[in-house]
């Protein structure tokens, strides 16, 4: 049985409140000095705090705990506010502005109870039934895990966050009429931390400004009208936009803001006219100072009053033709004035937080598990043959792709399924955000119907008998802990949609524990359990070659190990086993019989390079296919972390990442040339996820005077594409081969990352092509011993 906890209020109070309650004043951590606590006045006329206290409880009191008191004097205005001091801490840099009361209670730093008493006389009770009945307490918050509180506790808080309420009204639940964030003392002079300064009166545009960054950052403003036009009430970032219905004439200034209100949700209603005041803040998506991305402008430690509600919403405005251009260029553009008449990410930028629609769109990226989708607004922009959105280079970041999310109660309308070449039919809108992950956002208060776009999962043909089939698959950081659904599915991929090549190197394997971070290494049963599935889908008894990495040695997911690994289906080719590799020892190019060989196979090319530090190893395996040597070499290059955004605000971006697999190019096209300084017709294949595009210098370097082809520029234009990042359809995925391959057909074969059900995040491919045996003649003797068995084969 749930029993509820009494109010510690005999009814919510019209005028004084507490505000703010700060407890790690001065603590490790703490920017202030201080604890202190913050009251507002709500009502329409001046409170006297004459013969008037605020008191201080533990969170967790006992029999012998007692309440603290810090005397009150003076009066607070309507709308104002009264800074009461508490303990100065050891650390901390920056001072309260001048209080207007000053006590000395050391207040814990993560819960807690403060009462406002109007009296200074000492409270006694010491639980939230008996504080309920004590008609002096006028107003009460129990944050943190505290007995004594207002139906259910605020969030707790810490050396940097503070527990402030959300409005300027009071329900009696501390839960829902206070936030955490950062703290924000103001005195009744208006004055901020440091001393500061009083309020400024502003509209929305004038805090949105001209530039990226409000030109009022960091600082409290007052009297922001606007209408309340969404709400997010859920998640740790819940707050509402507002926009002001009296615009002003500059094309650069938008009229909409976001209110944050953190972990609580806010107490309006869409159509309400309110009043806000609150200090603004330019908020990093990812939280870090030194952080990339753009800056969202918004009001934090927030007050407001509603004047009148069901009020009509501004109009959205329909996102149509864009700018030419992309984004300036030169830097750090936060400073930059807006020219939304130029470029996309300024058109953007310069209704950040205005409401904005979209109508009938295709889908450009698929729906996916964080309830987003990617849409073009700009159909004819370098189209996919399936209904993408093509990458085609660093110069085009394909400006009409935008995401879209949703604000609607999933229990009203579930986010809806899409596959790209589907269309969102029918208007979609609500206010323009930004984030880290995806730009620009749509955040749907209306959001349209999926039509289907008829896409299907490709398949690729059977190779035939005189033809060697090697694939590629990123099966994204398998482990014998995942649901036998994707291992059932990966099989059914490897034998109905690619066909059961010959050879596949994988990526992504894990070892046996997956993530669980014990030193575990093997990755047989990952690889048992693969292989078996597909055998119960009706595919051939693959074997395996791998070799066990370092522990944590080579990126990836923490205790997941991931690595390369070749399966192979024995009845069609045979692997050459050549014993002694591990994790340290590099495989060696030898002559054997005139022709190249490995020292060990299978072998990790140069491990000990600092090119693959905290990266896989190539794996290089030597098979046979019809008395043909083959060398296949499975790669998954480092990732692009810590690449610059397209739409961050340092452009053009900067991509860091890139260095590394320039290195590990460097190295693996090594190997090649070592191969082929032996046998210049040697059959190569490099396969793998190299994690870069095909018009990259990493591609660049491995292609450097034509010993390898990358197939993917043998493909229409309009094919080549492994993988969906942003709605960006772009090539992560490759296969290379030596000049000797004959009679090389390639298929990237979709599958996964046009899907919202997708098993994987990548597409595989595959190439089918007729190893050269290095000598004319007996070249010549194989091509038509593999006609007659087509002959044969097609008369069967």
């Amino acid at each position: 049985m749930v029993v509820a906890v009494p109010a510690a209020a005999a009814a919510p109070s019209q005028d004084i409140l507490i505000g703010e309650v700060y407890g790690g004043g001065g603590n490790s951590g703490a920017t202030l000095t201080q604890d202190f606590v913050e009251l507002t006045n709500a009502g329409t006329a001046p409170v006297s705090l004459a013969g008037w206290s605020v008191q201080y409880l533990p969170a967790a009191p006992s029999a012998s705990s007692r309440w603290q008191a810090t005397r009150l004097a003076g009066e607070v205005q309507p709308g104002g506010t009264y800074l009461v001091s508490e303990a100065r801490g050891a650390g901390g840099t920056v001072d309260l502005p001048t209080p207007d009361a000053v006590g000395t209670i050391a207040m814990a730093g993560g819960a807690g109870t403060v009462a406002l008493v109007r009296s200074t006389d000492l409270l006694t009770c010491l639980t939230a039934a008996d504080c309920a009945a004590d008609p002096r307490i006028h107003d009460l918050i129990g944050y943190g895990n505290a007995t004594v509180r207002e139906t259910a506790p605020a969030p707790g808080t810490g050396n940097t966050t503070s527990s402030a309420r959300v409005n300027r009204t009071d329900t009696d639940n501390n839960s829902a009429d206070f936030a955490t964030g950062e703290p924000t003392p103001v005195n009744a002079a208006g004055e901020g931390p440091g001393g500061g300064t009083p309020p400024v009166s502003a509209k929305i545009h004038d805090i949105q400004g001209v530039t990226r960054v409000s030109p009022l950052s960091g600082k409290k403003v007052a009297n922001v009208s606007g209408v309340v036009t969404a709400i997010r009430a859920f998640g740790r970032d819940r707050g509402f936009w507002f926009q002001d219905t009296a615009p002003d004439a500059d094309p650069r200034t938008s009229e909409g803001l976001f209110v944050l209100t953190g972990t609580a949700s806010p107490n309006v209603k869409v159509g309400d006219a309110v009043v806000v005041t609150g200090t603004v803040k330019e908020a990093l998506p990812d939280n870090d100072a030194n952080s990339t991305y753009q800056s969202v402008t918004q009001l934090t430690g927030a007050s407001w009053t509603v004047s009148s509600a069901g009020n009509a919403l501004p109009q959205a405005e329909t996102i149509g033709s864009l700018p030419a251009g992309y984004v300036p260029s030169g830097g750090n553009i936060d400073s930059l004035e807006l020219r939304p008449a130029e470029y996309t990410l300024d058109y953007y930028e310069s209704r950040e937080g205005m409401r904005v629609a979209v109508s009938d769109v295709r889908v450009v990226g698929p729906s996916t598990e964080f309830y987003e989708m990617y849409v073009t607004v700009r159909p004819g922009e370098n189209p996919t043959a399936r209904g993408g959105t093509l990458y085609t280079g660093y110069d085009q970041p394909n400006p009409g792709r935008l995401k879209v999310m949703s604000l609607i109660p999933f229990a009203e309308r579930p986010f809806p399924q899409a596959n790209v070449n589907d269309k969102l039919t029918g208007v979609t809108e609500g206010p323009l955000d930004y984030s880290s992950f995806g730009g620009y956002t749509l955040q749907a208060t209306t959001l349209g119907q999926v039509a289907g776009g008829g896409l299907q999962p490709e398949k690729t043909r059977k190779q035939r008998t005189g033809e060697l089939a090697i694939g590629t698959y990123n099966v994204e950081n398998l482990d014998p802990g995942d649901e036998q659904t994707k291992f059932d599915r990966l099989a059914k991929g490897v034998v109905e949609n690619l066909a059961s090549p010959d050879i596949i190197a994988l990526e992504e394997i894990q070892d046996d524990n997956g993530a669980t971070n014990d030193g575990t290494v093997s990755a047989g049963q990952t690889l048992k359990k693969f292989t078996d599935a597909i055998v119960a889908q009706g595919g051939p008894r693959y074997e395996w070659r791998q070799i066990n990495p370092a522990n944590n040695a080579d990126g990836g997911e923490p205790g997941g190990n991931i690595r390369v690994a070749f399966i192979f289906n024995p009845a069609r080719v045979s692997f050459v086993d050549r014993p002694g590799a591990d994790a340290a020892t590099p495989v060696q190019v030898v002559k054997q019989h005139g022709k190249a060989a490995l020292s060990v196979s299978p072998g990790r090319i140069d491990p000990g390079n600092a090119a693959w530090e905290r990266s896989r190893k190539p794996l290089a395996g030597e098979f046979v296919f019809k008395g043909r040597k083959v060398f296949v070499v499975a790669n998954h290059f480092s990732s692009k972390g810590g690449d610059q955004s397209v739409h961050g605000r340092f452009q053009p971006p900067n991509r860091s990442s890139e260095a590394q697999r320039i290195k590990q190019a460097i190295a693996l096209r090594g190997f090649v040339d070592s191969v082929l300084a032996v046998d210049r017709k040697a059959n190569i294949v490099l396969t793998g996820d190299l994690n870069d595009f095909q018009f990259s210098p990493v591609l660049a370097e491995l292609t450097r005077g034509g010993a390898v082809k990358a197939l993917i520029d043998t493909l229409p234009a309009r094919e080549r594409y492994t993988y969906i990042f942003e709605g960006n359809s772009q090539v992560l995925d490759h296969t290379l081969t030596s000049r000797a391959s004959r009679g090389l057909e390639y298929d990237v074969v979709h599958i996964n990352a046009e899907f919202a059900d997708q098993v994987s995040d990548h597409d595989p491919q595959v190439v089918r092509f007729r190893p050269s045996a290095g000598e004319d003649w007996l070249d010549a003797l194989f091509d038509l011993l593999d006609l007659i068995e087509q002959v044969r084969a097609s008369h069967r």
